[in-house]
């Protein structure tokens, strides 16, 4: 079999606790099964990239001047990034506690088996919820969610435990914050 076979149907083994079976491409969700492989960036789309990370708002005027190039330079290239997917979208940063959310949490859920990825997408839609991740170990899944105070932390726990699916949790609140980055190193 060529190199290019398997590019259509790749084989996986993944032991848990629950279960052992083999996983393709053909049994996960779309969204994971077409994972596009990273993008080769040149030393400038690098630098387009480290010059949006310190602005995400400068123009592109701005980025070629920085940079040496010409406006439809930067303007080619960051479509280029957006259409290949490594420019998602443009957001502000904002500092969580200027605006009222005191508490930080990590929640650890372990899900009845073959619900994972339902049980995520619903605890997913909570506004308050910006992080939900597959992880390894005895938990399955792990939880970041802010609040405002700790009863909105008290209900949204009570509300996870009572849901569909949902084994246990653990929770830990965070203290501080000694490092959290939203952008990703280019």
């Amino acid at each position: 079999m060529t190199h290019n076979a398997f590019k259509h149907r790749t084989f996986d083994w993944i032991p848990t606790e629950r279960s052992e079976k083999i996983i393709t491409t053909a049994d996960l969700p779309a969204s994971m099964a077409q994972e596009r492989p990273a993008a080769e960036l040149d030393e400038l789309d690098r630098s387009i990239l480290r010059q949006l990370n310190g602005n995400a708002r400068a123009s592109y005027r701005e980025i070629a001047r920085a940079l040496g190039v010409s406006i439809s330079t930067v303007s080619n290239r960051v479509k280029g990034l957006e259409a290949e997917g490594v420019v998602t979208g443009y957001v502000p940063i904002i500092e969580p506690g200027r605006i009222g959310y005191d508490v930080a949490a990590v929640v650890g859920v372990k899900i009845s088996r073959g619900k994972l990825l339902e049980v995520q997408r619903r605890i997913g839609k909570d506004e308050r919820v910006f992080g939900v991740y597959d992880v390894t170990g005895e938990w399955d899944s792990v939880i970041m969610v802010r609040f405002k105070n700790t009863r909105e932390l008290d209900g949204f726990v009570k509300k996870l435990v009572a849901m569909e699916n949902v084994e246990r949790t653990y929770t830990q609140v965070v203290l501080n914050t000694v490092k959290e980055e939203k952008r990703v190193v280019v």
